[in-house]
């Protein structure tokens, strides 16, 4: 018998904007992010009905049982439309049951959103089972690749902003996937932009720039000019900048094998608008490549995926802590 499966959260923002206000909203999910934005959604939604503070409340999973906040969603409002509890932390609620009782029927004039930080194992199971029947549960999957590529397209169009795609990879390349890093650095570029209407490869450089933060494109440079010194200054600054060593390490995986390719492509005369899709890159990095190929020999390629291997390896299985597990690594790239 196949899993049930709940509906993805980013449903949940187009059935408010045609004013379909659901009596409870059930989030869960590894993608923070999402849960957060959806609770606001929500909140934004109710905030035009209610009158009295009284009539907004939030708890979480560790202060107060699940049978004490569903008393007081089925308790009328002080003179509000509707009133809106949250319950945050959920999944630390022992006994999530008589949840499925109360969504059998709701109160019309509450909105109780849950929040669980996490997965749900089996949603066959109550009160999911009832959650699930009555569309009231929603799952925040993090978003990856093309899906996270397209998020930050969109989002610069609700900002009134055009972000080309092949740019918005860059930004995902230069920041990793965390979302709300993504949104902290688009807000910059925003910022930064006032009046004009593209981000371009250029704005997105120049804020990474004036914000003294070196990104892993810088890392790369410094790696294809053998500047030692240089690219442990800069791969401690992403560190240092929340920059996970597993992020580190898979870019420069990817930077080198598309390195390895470059002399097939020339010997081809791919065009390197071209060759740069292919490589995996943006055309406007593509030179730096080229630049690059003629100091990485084969047999040294060898070596820069044995050490790419190597810490690969000791992240998985050592206890090094992250400076020292990329100082190695920059070391071995460039050991002559």
């Amino acid at each position: 018998m196949a899993k049930s499966k709940a509906p993805s959260i980013l449903k949940v923002n187009p059935e408010l904007k045609k004013g379909k206000l659901a009596p409870i909203y059930y989030f869960f999910g590894e993608d923070s992010f999402s849960l957060d934005s959806a609770l606001s959604s929500v909140e934004a939604v109710v905030e035009p009905l209610l009158s009295s503070e009284f009539d907004r409340e939030v708890f979480y999973g560790e202060d107060r049982s699940l049978g004490e906040v569903l008393n007081l969603a089925a308790a009328f409002p002080f003179g509000s439309e509707k009133k809106i509890i949250v319950f945050k932390q959920f999944e630390k609620v022992k006994d999530k049951k008589p949840l499925k009782d109360y969504a059998l029927i709701p109160a019309d004039f509450t909105v109780l959103v849950l929040i669980h930080y996490g997965t749900i194992t089996n949603l066959s199971s109550e009160p999911y089972k009832t959650l699930l029947a009555n569309n009231f549960i929603f799952e925040a999957k993090q978003l990856k690749g093309n899906t996270l590529v397209d998020w930050l397209v969109s989002y610069s169009e609700s900002k009134g902003k055009t972000l080309q795609r092949e740019n918005a990879q860059v930004l995902v390349d230069m920041v990793g996937e965390n979302r709300s890093m993504l949104e902290t650095q688009l807000e910059k570029i925003l910022l930064y932009l006032k009046d004009k209407n593209e981000i371009t490869i250029e704005s997105i450089q120049k804020v990474s720039s004036s914000l003294k933060q070196f990104t892993i494109f810088n890392l790369q440079d410094a790696l294809a000019e053998m500047d030692k010194l240089r690219a442990v200054e800069i791969a401690f600054n992403l560190l240092d900048n929340g920059v996970e060593t597993v992020f580190i390490v898979s870019m420069l995986t990817r930077y080198f094998t598309g390195l390895s390719k470059v002399t097939e492509l020339e010997s081809k005369n791919i065009p390197d608008q071209a060759a740069a899709r292919i490589v995996g890159t943006h055309p406007f990095y593509y030179r730096g490549y080229k630049k690059a190929r003629k100091l990485y020999s084969d047999e040294k390629l060898i070596d820069v995926f044995r050490a790419l291997l190597k810490a690969d390896i000791s992240i998985k299985t050592t206890s090094l802590d992250d400076k020292t597990l990329i100082t190695i690594l920059i070391s071995e790239i460039l050991q002559s």
